[in-house]
């Protein structure tokens, strides 16, 4: 039954990816350029090349291809795809105005053909013959060619959406590619004693290593984190996009992470895509401290953290019970949880803090509100009964490397205690 639904799901997916780029052909190509004509002929063979790039980069990762061939896939596949979406939300936006420049073109043409046509007065100057006045003017010569009314109108909305549509695909990519900035929120916790008053945790989550972002993205991560001087660094899953023997020389400059109590690691959903066993290990080589389903104390609060609920198809997921079932409830407790879903488990184990990533902030506008559909909280801090939840945007990104409306953060968490 699952395989017949994904089976659906994938016709759908492909049926609706086949309609989209034969509109943006029609737009970008067709209605823009003449039958055989060079133009035509290459944007009839990117729109063939272009999904199939796509295609290739989303599935090389799960089929085992070579890295390289992952690498060499990634790039223009994944850019392609979040040009799309802006290609296509421009062109949209552009069928609003199309009717309308029509008809102020339209208007025009009245409006010159009415001029050309009206009867001139006559003038005959002083002493003119009659004979002189009654010469026809010579024929106007006729106007250069132009081209026609609706090539025009689809040559300069297509132009614009283009500029529109790519403008924002690399403004987006470059907020991704310059590395995340740091964000600062401060958490007043009611059982937090005076002693930890003002203690700084710095929450990275998703930062997603692959095919695209590598050793130096991480590089740029640990520097922005160092630059903080944190009490203490969560990394909240969503690290890797790929297999520990493609991706551990990319993950090394972690091991450089510095802060007073350590830097600790929990599970996301992608590490369990990736070989979840061997990354945990891996991290801990680094100097990484996993919690799995575990519970450390960090001076005036309990630090815990679950393992993904992707980890249930492993026997692998979350733990509240062990992870926090036997402790001191008078003590504040601070909770590492990739997915924001798990809010009402923690609400349920009194903790006063969980800090989670996993939704991007929905990374591509308009994603956010896709992203509301399956998430309590897509980005910042809310009040789940006693309960605070934290959810950064994250330090990365899935599949494009292109953030619209979502841009990546470090956030640095200071604790504040109500008694000091």
């Amino acid at each position: 039954m699952a395989v017949v639904g994904f089976a659906l799901v994938a016709v759908v997916v492909l049926a609706l990816l086949v309609l989209v780029h034969r509109y943006v052909w029609r737009r970008f190509v067709g209605d823009t350029t003449t039958a055989g004509s060079l133009p035509r002929r290459a944007g009839t063979v990117a729109a063939y090349v272009l999904p199939l790039l796509s295609v290739g980069a989303l599935v090389s990762g799960r089929a085992g291809t070579p890295f390289w061939l992952q690498r060499v896939l990634a790039w223009p596949g994944y850019l392609w795809l979040a040009a799309l979406l802006y290609l296509t939300l421009a062109l949209l936006a552009g069928e609003l105005v199309r009717p309308l420049l029509r008809r102020l073109l339209a208007r025009r043409d009245r409006g010159a053909r009415t001029a050309e046509t009206a009867p001139a007065e006559p003038a005959h100057a002083a002493g003119a013959s009659t004979l002189t006045a009654a010469v026809p003017p010579a024929p106007a010569p006729p106007a250069p060619a132009t081209p026609s009314r609706r090539l025009f109108v689809a040559q300069t909305v297509g132009g614009a959406a283009a500029v529109a549509g790519l403008g924002t695909t690399g403004y987006g990519a470059y907020g991704v590619l310059r590395g995340p900035r740091v964000k600062r929120v401060t958490v007043p916790l009611a059982r937090l004693p005076r002693s930890a008053h003002g203690f700084r945790i710095a929450v990275v989550s998703d930062i997603h290593l692959g095919p695209i972002l590598g050793r130096d993205h991480t590089r740029r991560i640990v520097d922005t984190v160092n630059r903080t001087q944190p009490d203490l660094i969560a990394v909240v899953g969503d690290l890797v996009d790929g297999s520990v023997a493609d991706l551990g020389p990319a993950a090394e400059p972690l091991a450089r992470l510095r802060s007073r109590h350590g830097a600790f690691f929990v599970t996301g959903n992608h590490e369990y895509y990736s070989g979840a066993a061997e990354w945990v290990d891996h991290v801990r080589e680094l100097g990484l401290h996993p919690l799995e389903n575990a519970r450390v104390e960090i001076g005036g609060f309990d630090l815990a953290g679950v393992n993904d609920i992707a980890g249930e198809s492993e026997g692998q997921g979350p733990d509240f019970g062990r992870a926090l079932g036997d402790r001191d409830r008078t003590r504040a407790a601070v909770l590492m949880a990739h997915q924001p879903v798990v809010i009402d488990e923690a609400v349920e184990h009194g903790v006063d803090l969980q800090l989670s990533g996993h939704t991007h902030g929905g990374q591509l506008w308009p994603g956010n509100y896709v992203a509301e559909l399956s998430n309590p909280t897509v980005a910042g801090l809310e009040r789940y009964g006693d309960t605070q939840l934290y959810v950064t945007r994250g330090a990365g990104a899935w599949g494009p490397p292109v953030r619209v409306g979502a841009p990546s953060d470090i956030t640095v968490v200071e604790l504040a205690s109500r008694q000091a």
